[in-house]
């Protein structure tokens, strides 16, 4: 089934419930993610080809809600994400997290040995989260991209016997026919990903997302992208942050992405620990912020994971 295809359906088995749209097709660690953290039987998963797509798709109405990733522990941050968020996707705030351990697979067609693997596909994110099971166990395979690690096994599967495997999940080999060659190739077992629920603003400022957790029990975050015509100045970024620092205030994350302008030209992503709306000091802090930077952006403030 292609990625814009209907799914296999909806969780409570009614076209009423709410839509999620994923990263397809079935089988990807963003339906896994989607489903092990919503509310049981609550929504219906929508995949989409693309990250891009799936972020689209909430624009347009197409969905209620969406989850994509947005950082992996191994691997580093998910750019597509972070810059559709800055950019690409006005009025689309994070409303909700989730965190997915990853376990990554070895998958064929058929059962085969190693050494008769001439080309692996996957996700490109993956294989650096399986580099030394590739150096050591496959350095002799070509390692080419796919849109999804789900739409690497559907590819694997259909072409048979052309000496290809792919690196997915269980889940994806159960769905699409394939054969488990060797599983847990990633180089470590705390291996987890960061995903974000989405909304578009109208809705998050009404209507929270179906998730398992509750704010209150795990505390919040908040997310901000923020940059400046002072950055090419000696301490200003020194002096964003300060903002924070000197009201207690815990950042969880901090990461610069070019503006995709001149070369040297900065944005600043910062997840913060604290409720944007509920805690005086993280809304002192974002308006001082504000005084320093040509723009800044609240990306969302919502339930940690």
């Amino acid at each position: 089934m292609a990625a814009e295809e209907t799914p296999r359906g909806s969780q409570t088995g009614s076209r009423t419930a709410p839509k999620v749209g994923y990263l397809g097709p079935e089988g990807t660690f963003s339906e896994e993610a989607l489903l092990s953290s919503a509310t049981p039987d609550s929504v219906e998963p929508i995949p989409r080809a693309t990250i891009y797509d799936t972020v689209m798709a909430l624009r347009q109405g197409e969905t209620e809600w969406a989850i994509v990733p947005i950082e992996n522990s191994l691997d580093g941050s998910i750019s597509v994400t972070l810059d559709l968020l800055a950019d690409e996707a006005p009025g689309v705030q994070i409303v909700g997290e989730a965190l997915l351990t990853i376990r990554h697979s070895l998958i064929a067609s058929q059962l085969v040995e190693l050494i008769d693997i001439n080309t692996v596909l996957s996700h490109p994110q993956v294989p650096g989260q399986c580099m030394r099971f590739l150096r050591n166990e496959l350095p002799h395979a070509q390692i080419l991209p796919a849109s999804s690690t789900a739409q690497a096994v559907r590819e694997v599967v259909a072409n048979s016997g052309q000496g290809l495997a792919a690196l997915g999940t269980r889940l994806a080999a159960d769905i699409y026919g394939g054969t488990v060659i060797r599983d847990g190739v990633q180089d470590r077992d705390d291996n987890e990903t960061r995903f974000v629920w989405l909304a578009q603003a109208q809705r998050a400022a009404v209507t929270a997302p179906p998730l398992r957790s509750v704010g209150e029990q795990r505390g919040w975050k908040t997310s901000l992208v923020f940059w400046g015509a002072g950055a090419d100045s000696p301490g200003w970024l020194v002096r964003c942050l300060n903002e924070f620092a000197r009201r207690d205030i815990n950042l969880t994350r901090i990461e610069s992405r070019p503006r995709r302008e001149r070369l040297g030209h900065y944005m600043f992503f910062v997840d913060l620990q604290g409720s944007l709306p509920a805690e005086q000091t993280v809304r002192e802090a974002v308006a001082d912020v504000r005084e320093i930077c040509e723009e800044v952006r609240v990306l969302g403030s919502y339930p940690a994971a």
